[in-house]
């Protein structure tokens, strides 16, 4: 399954994570509000994503359902960046992310307290 999103598509999808399901009208009606998009856009979108496999349609209503969650999306991503970026190796993309800014105490925290989950 090509879980790479599109920005549209993410934005389609975040209306499906926040909410669980929703018609398509409903989501028009949103990303109306939101982006500015038409019915027409919406619905185009919402197809690609079924076509893809991420949204499962139902009808009556049209009602949309996410296949996919926003942390199956998150790590094939990740996992993309890492090898296109790192040559796959994770601890490269750790060691650009800590020299690209300086890191708060709670975040060397955090930091120190997951690896020593991964140990």
């Amino acid at each position: 399954m090509d879980l790479k999103l599109f920005d549209s598509e993410r934005r389609v999808m975040e209306c499906l994570w926040s909410s669980g399901s929703l018609s398509a009208k409903e989501i028009a009606g949103q990303l109306s509000e939101q982006v500015g998009w038409s019915k027409t856009t919406t619905y185009t979108v919402i197809r690609k994503c079924i076509d893809k496999g991420i949204i499962e349609r139902t009808d009556p209503g049209f009602h949309c359902r996410p296949l996919v969650t926003r942390e199956e999306i998150c790590t094939q991503e990740t996992e993309e960046l890492i090898q296109r970026n790192f040559g796959g190796s994770a601890d490269l993309l750790v060691a650009s992310l800590l020299g690209a800014r300086k890191l708060s105490k709670g975040e060397i925290e955090r930091m120190k307290a997951l690896i020593e989950e991964l140990r």
